[in-house]
């Protein structure tokens, strides 16, 4: 059942399910907390307390907001922790991996540890070199055609790129869903802003000090090195808090992709971090 929560520029939607541990989980632009519906059963199955949230702008949130940024979504997430009784394990997709980033630097006492899924963090690397991957060509493409024309046929298009097979049963009806959800008044323009906000959290890695799980792709068609990019992350991190897993075959969704392996991955972490 949707929650919601009140912050300064809107509301916030999230849903709880399951007893045990907070657990809260973030997705990434141009989606909703839809994306988890794979993984939230399993990790509620698990034993944990599941939040899934709606991001500024997406899902049943508000979605007219003055910013966007990775910044302003961490504010969103510290005050749902806040209001859920952390501390959390909190698992950011994308955009959310950044903000992620970001409450764990500026609000340690409410995150035990974080789980960076295909995030975008770091600045991005425009390289002309990776222009010959196609993954990254193609993907880039529909990107652009989102971010100058709010296009949802070339937002279709990327997730069509971002998702390889295998694909889920309601790979279908999941699109339909997504594009639903961009149509309403606001959501498009908000995600164009997503995607044009300043990239704010790169410079807080240094300052995390929780233990952190970055999880790549090797088809993530938003790297033309998915790899190397999960190792600059970690890099940038303090030596010992960070460590990179590669998910073989999984684009930008792996959570939609291959939900057993990132639940397998985030339990065995969240335990190595408990033991």
């Amino acid at each position: 059942m949707t929650e919601f929560l009140k912050v300064e520029g809107g509301t916030i939607a999230y849903e709880v399910a399951g007893s045990g541990p907070l657990m809260v989980l973030v997705h990434g632009i141009g989606q909703s907390r839809d994306a988890y519906r794979f993984v939230a059963p399993e990790l509620v199955a698990a034993g944990y307390r599941v939040a899934t949230v709606d991001l500024r702008g997406s899902g049943e949130s508000s979605a007219t907001w003055p910013s966007y940024t990775r910044t302003d979504i961490a504010s969103d997430l510290i005050a749902l922790i806040e209001h859920l009784g952390g501390p959390a394990v909190l698992v950011g997709h994308s955009i959310s991996g950044g903000a992620a980033t970001i409450v764990a630097a500026t609000a340690p006492s409410l995150v035990t540890a974080v789980v960076e899924l295909a995030p975008f963090t770091r600045k991005v690397q425009y390289s002309l070199r990776d222009l010959g991957v196609s993954r990254y060509r193609k993907g880039g493409l529909a990107i652009a055609g989102v971010a100058m024309f709010g296009s949802h046929k070339q937002w279709r298009k990327y997730l069509e790129v971002a998702t390889p097979e295998p694909r889920p049963a309601d790979w279908a009806a999941s699109l339909e869903r997504t594009d639903a959800m961009l149509r309403e008044p606001g959501r498009m323009k908000a995600l164009q802003k997503q995607m044009n906000s300043a990239a704010d959290a790169g410079a807080q890695l240094p300052n995390v000090h929780c233990p952190t799980l970055v999880i790549m792709g090797t088809l993530d068609p938003d790297w033309g090195d998915p790899k190397a990019e999960g190792e600059a992350i970690v890099a940038a991190m303090p030596t010992g808090v960070g460590r990179l897993e590669m998910i073989t075959g999984a684009g930008h969704y792996p959570q939609v992709q291959f939900p057993d392996k990132v639940v397998g991955l985030i339990q065995s972490f969240v335990e190595s971090v408990n033991a």
